[in-house]
């Protein structure tokens, strides 16, 4: 699979499914495909910070992690005990999160700064296969509650200008999160893939490669499957901060680079893609 290129002039905008808890330690293709190129990301421009959405943060408005040393947040259970030992002990950056909730604000989006906040685990298992020296420092901002897929369009949009500044602007989620199917019998992390997974991720990547915000902003009522997929749609909505903190949807002829397709248990579509700058941008 061909790796997205890093640009010099700017940084791209990522979306990850960081799929169950256990991603950290069964790391499937997908880990790797993140590790290999948050190195080469490193290599050719290391962020001077990284800012990320997960569902597992959701506030009554936006809002902004402050702290300058966020706890790790083992924000799950039942899992094994090895889950529990890990630490993801990169720092906070409490300047640029008030930056962020000046540019939300100046955009009309009101927002709250929390210096209490953790990372919680949509932020930190990703990024111990991204960036695994946990020496980038990370802000997260919150999913807010009963937002709808152009508001959270419109957050990552009046934070886009962050990745001229060295910003790597990130969502995680999952592109497809059936949790009543997944505990109703966890099936073996190989078991083929059900074909509504694979028909609702592909319908996805057909539209963001057509650059059809049109589908996307409708897509309960245009995506296939798209109430199996997601019963509840916490988990695809930070897509569209990856798709407002790119320059997708201006006819820049921006084309996503895939770095995973797997799914896994069959079940959980794990896709992840990064969304270069215009200039930058080719073919996959």
């Amino acid at each position: 699979m061909q790796h997205a290129p890093v640009p010099t002039h700017g940084l791209p905008a990522l979306f990850v499914s960081h799929g169950a808890p256990l991603f950290a330690i069964d790391a499937g293709t997908s880990g790797p495909a993140l590790t290999q190129w948050g190195a080469e990301l490193l290599a050719q421009r290391k962020p001077r910070a990284v800012v990320l959405m997960s569902p597992h943060w959701t506030a009554p408005q936006a809002a902004v992690m402050s702290g300058p040393r966020p706890a790790t947040w083992h924000d799950f259970g039942g899992f094994p005990p090895a889950l529990y030992q890990l630490q993801y002990p990169a720092p906070g950056e409490p300047a640029l999160a008030q930056d962020i909730a000046a540019r939300l604000r100046q955009a009309g989006i009101p927002t709250a700064l929390d210096a209490q906040r953790p990372f919680d685990h949509g932020a930190w298992v990703p990024l111990l296969h991204l960036l695994p020296q946990a020496d980038v420092p990370l802000v997260q901002v919150a999913l807010p509650q009963h937002a709808g897929p152009k508001d959270v369009f419109a957050i990552g949009r009046a934070l886009r200008g962050l990745r001229d500044d060295g910003v790597l602007l990130m969502s995680t989620g999952s592109m497809t999160h059936n949790l009543r199917e997944f505990f109703g019998g966890i099936p073996p992390i190989d078991a083929p893939p059900q074909p509504y997974v694979t028909a609702f991720a592909r319908w996805v990547e057909d539209a963001v490669v057509r650059h059809d915000a049109e589908a996307l902003f409708d897509y309960r009522q245009r995506a296939p499957h798209a109430a199996r997929a997601h019963p509840e749609d916490d988990h695809f909505l930070p897509l569209f901060f990856a798709l407002g903190a790119s320059d997708w949807g201006e006819g820049a002829g921006v084309a996503p680079h895939y770095l995973s397709r797997e799914v896994m248990y069959g079940l959980l579509a794990m896709d992840a893609f990064v969304l270069p700058p215009a200039a930058a941008s080719v073919t996959p």
